[in-house]
């Protein structure tokens, strides 16, 4: 986004982790600050959005893609783990998002469809895999929560977009794909590899840009046919 002219807001509980991000895209010649923001906390995420509109105006674009999981069989995982995924991956994208809107609407119009949001969920939010009940109920409640959104705010400016990637190794799932049985997951789908990590950025990029204007409440899957 930075690359494409935007200036950005990096948005995590830990800012360190933003530093070499935000020097990465500074030295690139474009524009970025590091907010610390925790998407379970209402107070947190409006201050973060203060933080970006001082820096850089009013916010037109968001990404909401915090996720964390709780790794185990249903049978097994602990009540509270449940919920602390909820928070995150589902109360935590309402909040952010529900935020941004807020303010995307009272910066623009209808008429200039001013606000762009896009949601990450997963495939995983309609595909089955075990041992992953949690991750996959939140990511199916953003789905649903897109697009119930995208209605409401239809007529106020803002698009609500939701795409739904399949496996990129990232922190999150990095370790498990290095075992045996992770080896054996990527066999199964038809091109037998992760996807890359810029596989995202088009979508992403175009969802956010003035040419996705006549798309809202749209689910889009990039998974490189992880799910077929």
């Amino acid at each position: 986004m930075a690359a494409a002219g935007a200036s950005v807001a990096l948005c995590a509980r830990r800012k360190d982790r933003l530093t070499s991000l935000k020097e990465e895209i500074e030295e690139a010649g474009g524009r970025a600050i590091a907010i610390e923001m925790d998407v379970t906390s209402e107070t947190s995420i409006v201050a973060a959005f203060d933080a970006a509109e001082n820096a850089f105006g009013k916010v037109d674009g968001l990404i909401a893609n915090a996720g964390m999981n709780a790794e185990g069989l249903a049978l097994d995982i602990e009540a509270e783990e449940f919920a602390s995924v909820l928070a995150v991956n589902l109360t935590g994208v309402f909040l952010t998002v529900r935020e941004g809107a807020r303010r995307m609407i009272a910066g623009g119009t209808p008429k200039n469809e001013y606000g762009r949001i896009v949601i990450i969920s997963s495939i995983t939010a309609a595909k089955v895999e075990p041992g992953i009940a949690a991750y996959s109920a939140s990511k199916a409640g953003v789905l649903q929560l897109g697009k119930v959104l995208a209605r409401e705010w239809a007529r106020k400016g803002v698009n609500v977009n939701i795409v739904c990637p399949g496996y990129i190794q990232t922190k999150l799932n990095g370790e498990w794909f290095e075992t045996e049985g992770g080896q054996k997951q990527i066999n199964k789908w038809p091109r037998r590899r992760l996807m890359a990590d810029d596989d995202l950025t088009h979508i992403v990029g175009h969802l956010l840009s003035d040419a996705s204007r006549a798309i809202t409440g749209s689910v889009f899957t990039v998974d490189d046919g992880q799910s077929l």
